[in-house]
């Protein structure tokens, strides 16, 4: 029987159907350690590689309790060289000393990718600690070469003040004076080892009000770069073409980039603008989908970025609020929230400070509703939330079965039920910051059904999760029931 045209074009599409769906996350996390209360590093290494799926973790320094911990894992380590020995670190026999005690005792069995000299440098305005921030860099890369070992890369994290102008991303320039003098001999370092040049993007610190749904991955009406004719949906990807606008007007975009810190706090000052548990779940969460699309950016198609997020804990030590609230953990090692990277559990929805993680309410029926208590303003927050999520909430739409009556507790009602029983109905899914509780009393109405079957609901998730990833610049079509990307 005479095969159909179309079938290879569907054996192909399946294809790259189950390579993005069935891809590990790779993203990577940072771990700092600027607190009292966290976990020995022996506990951390063997939580991240059975418990998640991190496989890559930077450290801003080298820690040889986290270098041991690590060994056998599996994970592969970025360990930092403190800013203020980079002026000692700029001649060879200071750097083979360093090798020897910080890299040599520990390798190969612990898996150490990079080695990152100093962190955000040009921030500093320290001209010692600039002047040999580049020697630094090639004397540790000839003593790795001199020990024989050929797979640990050298680079240097930079903030993105190194850009005198990134908007639109095809304007992105580095600082005038440090072009030629300072990022043209970085670049050409960089492409003669094979190494990455390392950005620490954070839309966090470069959103205005105006702008803040773009900084989030949100719907929003994006940016158009008239140079290039390229539409922007989100700021991390402008953010990087400007940074690739910059090095390919030295002529260096060839050179890889690597994202080695990125992230939003979850909680803050009072009133501090857009602070807050839901928008850095917004933020991570739409991150790590568009990481592990390989779809690129507008100015860098189909190349994918490893990111290594920020951060792994609340550190209680930092100076401020916001700081001392990057962490996906808490030091007890039950999540802020998920991201997508813990193994055999359901994606969380918002949570309080206090809520923990517990198994699946599946013993009775259980519904998630609002607290009687609770504001508008509060439910409102929640709508926007799941519907936003990939929760489907065309019931409680205009002329859905659930619209009316047409209040914000009772559409919240609905959504958070939705948002309760997609995600695996675990307890601590239905918190929602401490406004929703659990009841055994089926709130369905009139033609109105509030959905339990989870086995549609995720069905119904994950075709809308597909439209979500759209809203970052992917499209997704049906094919023989299968949604593919393209």
């Amino acid at each position: 029987m005479a095969s159909s045209p179309f079938f290879p074009l569907l054996l192909s599409l399946f294809s790259l159907f189950v390579r993005l769906t069935s891809a590990a996350y790779s993203i990577g996390v940072n771990y700092g350690t600027v607190a009292d209360n966290l976990p020995p590093p022996s506990q951390v290494a063997a939580f991240l590689k059975s418990q998640t799926s991190i496989n890559r973790v930077k450290i801003f320094d080298a820690n040889q309790d986290i270098l041991r911990a690590f060994a056998g894992t599996g994970i592969a380590l970025t360990i930092s060289v403190a800013n203020g020995d980079i002026p000692t670190l700029s001649k060879l026999p200071a750097a083979q000393s360093w090798v020897a005690i910080n890299i040599l005792p520990f390798y190969p069995n612990t898996l150490i990718n990079y080695i990152a000299v100093g962190n955000e440098i040009l921030a500093t305005s320290d001209k010692i600690l600039i002047a040999h921030m580049l020697p630094a860099m090639k004397a540790l890369h000839s003593a790795l070469r001199l020990a024989n070992i050929s797979d640990i890369k050298v680079s240097t994290p930079h903030s993105l003040g190194i850009l005198s102008a990134s908007e639109p991303p095809s304007n992105g320039r580095f600082r005038r004076g440090y072009d030629r003098v300072i990022f043209a001999p970085i670049l050409e370092f960089h492409r003669r080892t094979k190494t990455p040049f390392m950005v620490n993007p954070y839309p966090f610190f470069g959103f205005r009000p105006a702008t803040l749904d773009f900084a989030l991955f949100k719907p929003n009406a994006g940016v158009f770069d008239n140079v290039t004719g390229m539409h922007y949906t989100n700021m991390f990807d402008a953010q990087l073409d400007a940074v690739y606008s910059a090095m390919k007007k030295l002529g260096y975009e060839d050179v890889d980039i690597v994202v080695a810190e990125t992230g939003w706090p979850s909680a803050g000052d009072p009133n501090q603008p857009g602070v807050s548990l839901e928008n850095a779940i917004s933020y991570n969460r739409n991150l790590v989908k568009l990481v592990n699309s390989g779809i690129g950016t507008p100015l860098m198609p189909n190349r994918t970025f490893e990111t290594y997020v920020f951060a792994l804990f609340n550190e209680n030590l930092k100076p401020s609020a916001s700081e001392r609230n990057y962490g996906l953990f808490k030091p007890d090692l039950t999540p802020v929230y998920d991201v997508g990277i813990l193994l055999n559990q359901p994606s969380m929805g918002p949570t309080s400070p206090n809520a923990q993680a517990s198994e699946p309410s599946d013993v009775g029926r259980k519904w998630c509703v609002p607290k009687t208590d609770v504001s508008d303003e509060a439910l409102q927050k929640n709508i926007d939330y799941v519907c936003s999520s990939g929760v489907e909430c065309g019931p409680i739409e205009s002329g859905g079965a659930c619209y009316n009556p047409n209040t914000v507790r009772s559409h919240a009602s609905y959504a958070m039920n939705a948002y309760f029983q997609s995600a695996g109905r675990h307890d601590f899914n239905c918190d929602f910051n401490n406004t929703a509780l659990l009841t055994a009393t089926d709130p369905s109405y009139e033609t109105c059904s509030y959905p339990f079957d989870e086995e549609k609901l995720t069905e119904k998730s994950a075709a809308m999760t597909c439209r979500m990833i759209g809203a970052v610049a992917l499209t997704c079509f049906a094919v023989v029931g299968v949604a593919v990307f393209y």
